[in-house]
């Protein structure tokens, strides 16, 4: 009894280690990261744009670049380590083992994570060295917080990524379409970035119109149950504007992120449990 725990996870460590592998390989890691980093050079340059606040004008398109590609990044690493292999029946040699499905889901999972965070902190550091470089030597007046601001934007958006990853992981545990794990996710990311600023525009009365108001109040308010906030993850107002979150408000939003994680893991390992591979 007392080896179970012990052999899930050396197992799950197997999974960990072969995805670390596979995802660094990928010819789509490899696709998607170079578009990151020429997005931060697109960063760099709008920075010219703006002859009073380049720094911040580099800093708000960079942290956008970072969180489009981090979703990127976990969507199609999800499609080659879960859903291709699914797809290809490549799985079958991976389960033909004495292990357990949630120990290879636990696995790929983390390795998904270690590789966001990886991605993050590469990302991250070309984007600190855009922003240092653009503007010259001219000074703003407010200047951007390159430091523990600007890293816990960057943690914030690894966080955003690692929600998508979950909830396109439980997708290709179920799904028999290998392209719905990616199609899925992509929305996912799209909506639940959306649902804050519909959520506050609708409190604020939607500029008068009541109709759209009655309308629409309802459906949102019973799809905030369903759809995690991810908006609630972005805090580049603290480096970019020197306006840090409240420690309640991060609290609670790393709160829901980890828990819609752990329970979109729970979903996906119930039901790839009871998936028959033919």
């Amino acid at each position: 009894m007392r080896r179970a725990p012990l052999f899930f996870l050396a197992t799950m460590l197997e999974f960990v280690l072969s995805g670390l592998r596979a995802g660094l390989r990928g010819r789509s890691f490899q696709a998607v990261f170079i578009l990151g980093v020429l997005m931060i050079g697109i960063a760099y340059l709008s920075g010219f744009f703006s002859p009073r606040h380049p720094k911040t004008v580099a800093l708000d398109v960079g942290f956008s670049a970072v969180r489009f590609s981090l979703v990127l990044l976990n969507l199609f690493w999800v499609q080659e380590l879960v859903a291709r292999e699914i797809d290809r029946r490549v799985i079958l040699f991976s389960l033909a083992y004495p292990v357990s499905r949630a120990s290879f889901l636990a696995g790929r999972f983390l390795a998904l994570f270690l590789l966001t965070i990886l991605a993050a902190v590469v990302l991250g550091l070309l984007l600190l060295l855009a922003v240092l470089l653009v503007g010259g030597g001219y000074v703003q007046e407010f200047d951007v917080s390159l430091g523990a601001p600007f890293w816990s934007a960057i943690a914030g958006f690894a966080l955003d990524a690692a929600v998508v990853g979950a909830f396109s992981l439980c997708i290709a545990a179920l799904s028999t379409v290998s392209v719905l794990p990616l199609a899925l996710g992509a929305a996912f990311a799209v909506a639940g970035k959306a649902l804050g600023a519909t959520i506050d525009y609708l409190a604020r009365g939607a500029d008068g119109d009541e109709e759209l108001v009655a309308s629409y109040d309802p459906l949102v308010g019973f799809v905030r149950w369903l759809l995690p906030d991810l908006s609630r993850l972005d805090w580049r107002e603290w480096a970019m504007y020197q306006l840090a979150p409240g420690g309640d408000a991060v609290f609670w939003s790393v709160t829901m992120a980890i828990a819609y994680i752990g329970v979109l893991l729970a979903a996906a390992s119930l039901v790839f449990a009871r998936r028959e591979f033919s």
